[in-house]
């Protein structure tokens, strides 16, 4: 099966996740990616390391499917190389600061001029507009200011989320962008800029509680696990572990009803809505955390899935490299990688069609690994390789 996006070249001048995974999604539908990092190679290379020479596990999943070449795109020869190679592109993906675009000549003015079609695909902090447009931010400030954080809490401490949810989903809503740019350039032959940003993703994923505020200003404080708007919905500790359970709307309610054993609840009117449940949500998880209590993990999941109530046990990291539905689904794909001890388990595109082949092709590249590959390609003869490498600029 080909790929959806074969013929099209991306450049990716991203770092860490944001604008990177976007680019990686594009390489998994078939784009040919191109990595462009430091001569020393770039910060996210080397997070979580992994392998004896230090790559990271932030490298593998980020950078998988797509070639490598290391470049100096502050020197005048870089600045060429960048000319050549935004020639040849469709897309530049680049969640970089706005001045440090413009030092590199990668801001979308300078861009068309080079190629007047180009796509540039810009995730940042806190977006192109604004008193904050200028300031930058990883994934825990997104969380932080968009009220994730406060409302994670349990009402003393607020609780970010250990998970980079704001990073992958704003790299997934740039790549939503830039497919629906290529879209318009195939109608129309025009390019354009795709913003994204932390902030907008963050706010997206937490605008219930935000239009709950509005509306009601009911200035609600953080419960921790517990829900605020359905129940029993919270995490209970049984005899050796944890279970999370979800009760959510009327008729899951009175699954939890029968498997108590207990009619009452349902006849009571602090219990009749979903946010009735919710208002008293602590009297019904007091009452579900006695029942988890007297069983295993595996009793209580017997149990509850026996009735059809949605609940799951809370595992760990190695806990979930050993569940089974993780192997069956084949959500971890095993990557050889030079210097590594033992195969690397990078995730999948969590996305599979049945037409198209959407799966990891090959490992990420070590540091430059294609780079005289990419400038033969651009027409650089060996002698020029050499030269430029000598320089510093590749």
């Amino acid at each position: 099966m080909s790929g959806i996006l074969s013929g099209v070249r991306v450049l990716d001048f991203g770092r860490y996740i944001a604008g990177p995974y976007c680019a990686t999604i594009l390489a998994q539908l078939g784009a040919d990616v191109i990595r462009i990092e430091k001569l020393a190679g770039s910060e996210d290379r080397y997070m979580t390391p992994l392998t004896e020479s230090g790559e990271g596990g932030l490298l593998f999943q980020i950078a998988h499917d797509k070639r490598g070449i290391t470049l100096n795109p502050m020197k005048p020869e870089g600045r060429d190389v960048v000319k050549k190679l935004v020639e040849t592109a469709d897309v530049v993906v680049a969640n970089l600061p706005v001045d440090t675009l413009e030092a590199m000549g990668l801001d979308y003015e300078s861009l068309r001029a080079i190629k007047e079609d180009i796509i540039l695909t810009h995730p940042s902090a806190f977006g192109d507009v604004g008193p904050y447009k200028t300031k930058v931010g990883f994934d825990g400030i997104g969380q932080a200011m968009s009220g994730a954080m406060y409302m994670s809490g349990d009402g003393n401490e607020p609780r970010k989320l250990y998970g980079p949810w704001v990073d992958f989903s704003t790299a997934m809503a740039s790549c939503i962008g830039t497919l629906a740019a290529l879209m318009h350039k195939q109608a129309t032959g025009e390019g354009q800029v795709v913003n994204s940003s932390l902030f907008g993703s963050s706010i997206l994923i937490s605008s219930v509680a935000l239009m709950e505020q509005a509306m009601l200003e009911l200035n609600r404080v953080g419960t921790s696990n517990r829900a605020q708007g359905a129940g029993p919905a919270d995490t209970f500790q049984t005899k050796d572990g944890w279970v999370l359970v979800q009760s959510i709307g009327r008729p899951l309610f009175e699954r939890w009803a029968k498997l108590m054993g207990e009619d009452h609840w349902l006849e009571d009117p602090r219990f009749e809505t979903d946010q009735d449940r919710g208002d008293h949500s602590e009297i019904l998880s007091e009452r579900m955390a006695k029942w988890c209590l007297e069983r295993t993990t595996e009793e209580a999941l017997e149990q509850m899935a026996a009735v059809r109530l949605p609940c799951g046990p809370v595992l760990s990291p190695q806990q979930v490299l050993e569940d089974p539905h993780l192997q069956a689904m084949g959500l971890l794909k095993d990557m050889e990688y030079p210097n590594s001890n033992k195969p690397i388990p990078v995730a999948d595109f969590p996305i599979k069609m049945s037409k198209s082949d959407t799966s990891i092709k090959r490992r990420s590249p070590t540091l430059g690994e294609h780079t005289n590959e990419l400038m033969t390609e651009l027409g650089y003869s060996d002698d020029e390789i050499r030269d430029l490498k000598e320089k510093r600029v590749i």
